[in-house]
């Protein structure tokens, strides 16, 4: 496709982004930055933005607090990813720090630490069937970073590898 074929976009008012974001809002989640990302592109001014955005706040519409909190459950429970990770991709969604924290706190609180671990342990054994390496030390090097890339502290990864890959090579003394 030519670039002088391709349809810019039509710039939408203030009322039709209203609109459109109310449907939008309705049928899914949406937190205040996705809704300024959606803004920008249809072209609306700054000024005109904020004024949506204040009347979706107000309506209920979008909530913050309630985004990070089914963010952080389904990201906990579906995807398998670690504190770490899940507050990363709040913040890139430009969600407060305080809102990201207490969402954290009240899943993590309200889910069993032992479940968590053995999750972490059931991904983890999952990716060692699937990993070629010569020795269980590279073995274990792998599976460390697929935890660690899982946004998982390394605490819990290293002890899910100690589980995980019993038998270690023995160090070679080095020589100096």
């Amino acid at each position: 496709m030519e670039p002088s074929s391709v349809k810019p976009k039509r710039a939408k008012t203030p009322d039709e982004a209203l609109a459109a974001l109310m449907r939008l809002c309705a049928r899914a989640e949406k937190c205040a930055g996705d809704a300024r990302r959606l803004m920008r592109g249809w072209g609306l001014g700054a000024s005109d933005a904020e004024r949506v955005l204040a009347r979706l706040v107000a309506d209920r519409f979008i909530d913050d607090y309630r985004y990070a909190a089914a963010f952080v459950r389904e990201k906990l429970r579906l995807s398998g990813w670690g504190a770490y990770k899940i507050r990363t991709a709040l913040r890139r969604k430009e969600i407060a720090r305080e809102t990201i924290e207490a969402a954290l706190s009240e899943a993590l609180g309200a889910s069993d630490p032992a479940q968590l671990a053995g999750r972490l342990d059931a991904q983890l054994r999952r990716k060692a069937r699937t990993t070629k390496a010569a020795t269980p030390r590279d073995l274990k090097t792998k599976l460390i970073r697929y935890g660690l890339s899982l946004g998982h502290d390394y605490e819990a990864v290293l002890e899910a590898v100690g589980r995980i890959v019993t038998q270690d090579e023995p160090c070679d003394e080095y020589l100096f």
